[in-house]
């Protein structure tokens, strides 16, 4: 029997509190079919788990999408939308600047941005959190990280929204030729820009990723002129885009439960349990999407070869069979095994250092404030794309320390 589970993930009110239709979805219809289109969602971790982590049943190459031509809107596949063994050569070749040691070695830097920041946003009674400190430090991070010019940054948030405004959408629908357009226009931006700046680095090496980049090799395999722009690109929004949501959820979260930042303030040891509730609790990245490379079935549903599978991180992690008491945001929690950043081949190459920018965020915000509120009760403006959940604004009052 189909169940009409009625799940439009384009809705707003949904998009808002998903929560209650991720529970009944993960009883009634684990693997729901969406009318009219090629399209499976998934609701429960386990299912998940196995889809991301079997990389030779299902793809992330979305290319030619339901028969559709490959279109250069986008430039090249990313390290995201790639198999192995090609994704796992790129990813080798960029995965030297954020192992554990390195993600370490940035902390005191991070701190004194975070509260670099929080000066001249203090300055003032109100704040915009997103503006002061949930965006430009994801931003100033990974500028650094690559080696783009203090004077450049500005352009960063610009390129980034424009690069997700409508991420996800063409799971659903082949983009509008307008928006192809206009993602062409940004990504050939975003490829002059940093072609321009490899070119200074061949002539001007520094210690950075943009400089590893252009000079990287394992056992004879350099990256090709797109491959790198596509890895920057890549890096720049991803770097960023995550991070910002993590923020402001956690923030939000907080706020909605007092009594989990009271505690937080009184016992700054459970930062980093703090974090990864706010993960599992409000995951930044709601969706993970994989292409079926053969005929399947998941949960008693029939996918056809070159249909898509949506996994739903949001519903996942607030599975009952895995999670004890999943509706409760508990800041203590011990075994957290959420999905957040992915799991496999994909996992999020910059896991650690989101944890560790997020954590030097709500740090010094909670050092420097004795107290801080929503300064009305307005709804929040979304972000654009489904794929995410956060906010673009997030009005506090403060009272500084």
């Amino acid at each position: 029997m189909t169940i009409d589970l009625g799940f439009n993930p384009f809705d707003e009110a949904t998009r808002r509190d998903p929560y209650a239709i991720f529970a009944r979805a993960r009883r009634e219809a684990p693997a729901w079919r969406h009318p009219g289109i090629p399209l499976v969602s998934i609701f429960r971790h386990a299912d998940a788990q196995a889809v991301l982590k079997d990389s030779e049943l299902w793809s992330n190459d979305f290319r030619g999408l339901r028969g559709e031509e490959p279109t250069e809107a986008a430039g090249p596949p990313s390290m995201l939308g790639l198999d192995p063994p090609e994704h796992t050569r790129l990813r080798a070749l960029v995965s030297q600047a954020f192992t554990p040691r390195m993600i370490r070695r940035l902390e005191p830097r991070l701190d004194a941005i975070a509260h670099e920041l929080l000066d001249t946003a203090l300055k003032d009674e109100r704040i915009d959190l997103v503006d002061a400190l949930g965006h430009p430090l994801p931003v100033i991070a990974i500028a650094e990280i690559i080696g783009v010019p203090v004077e450049d940054r500005p352009r960063f948030r610009v390129w980034s929204d424009a690069a997700v405004e409508n991420f996800g959408t063409a799971l659903f629908a082949p983009p509008t030729p307008d928006a192809i357009e206009r993602l062409a226009k940004v990504f050939g931006e975003m490829g002059e820009y940093f072609e321009g700046l490899s070119e200074q680095r061949r002539v001007e090496p520094r210690e950075d990723l943009l400089t590893g980049l252009v000079e990287a090799e394992i056992e004879g395999s350099r990256l090709s002129r797109e491959e790198r722009i596509s890895m920057l690109v890549l890096l720049l929004v991803a770097g960023n885009e995550t991070t910002t949501n993590l923020i402001g959820n956690a923030v939000m979260e907080l706020l909605a439960h007092p009594e989990a930042l009271e505690r937080l303030r009184a016992e700054p040891a459970l930062l980093p349990s703090a974090i990864e509730e706010v993960l599992r609790f409000a995951s930044p990245v709601q969706l993970d999407p994989r292409r079926a490379r053969r005929d399947t079935s998941v949960q008693g549903i029939e996918v056809a070869k070159d249909e898509l599978v949506i996994s739903w991180l949001g519903s996942a992690n607030r599975d009952e069979s895995v999670f004890a008491d999943p509706e409760r945001f508990d800041i203590a929690r011990g075994e957290n095994r959420h999905l957040s950043f992915g799991l496999g081949p994909h996992y999020c190459l910059g896991a650690n250092l989101a944890r560790l920018e997020a954590q030097v965020a709500l740090r010094a915000l909670l050092a420097r404030t004795r107290r801080f509120e929503r300064v009305d009760d307005a709804p929040l403006p979304l972000h654009p794309s489904i794929v995410f959940r956060g906010v673009r604004s997030l009005p506090l009052r403060i009272e500084r320390a």
